[in-house]
């Protein structure tokens, strides 16, 4: 496998109803770069995972354990290991970069 590449080249895998991510994957991290469908949802869950992400486009509702927030491009977010969250896309959709430490076995 090469170190340099093209992310249209990544399949577009299914994580729920209306969202899909394209993945990368190093050693010891995850890279998820994930298209939200207008008014989609990501359930309430969590993960062993940190996880990082910035909103690249469009807007989403995020809450992580008690705090929710209105984000859009340029806004960012850290969730600890195990700590609850999900997500409420707004009516334009919206795509968003995520990043996973340890990588995301589950999506591979």
């Amino acid at each position: 496998m090469s170190a340099l590449g093209d992310l249209s080249s990544f399949e577009l895998q299914k994580i729920w109803e209306g969202v899909h991510v394209r993945v990368l994957h190093g050693e010891r991290i995850t890279l998820g770069v994930v298209e939200l469908d207008p008014g989609s949802h990501v359930p309430e869950h969590r993960h062993e995972n940190e996880q990082l992400g910035m909103c690249l486009s469009g807007s989403l509702v995020f809450r992580v354990a008690d705090e929710t927030r209105e984000l859009g491009p340029g806004d960012t977010w850290s969730i600890p290991g195990n700590v609850p969250h999900e997500v409420q896309v707004g009516p334009e959709g919206a795509v968003v970069i995520d990043v996973f430490v340890p990588t995301r076995d589950d999506w591979r």
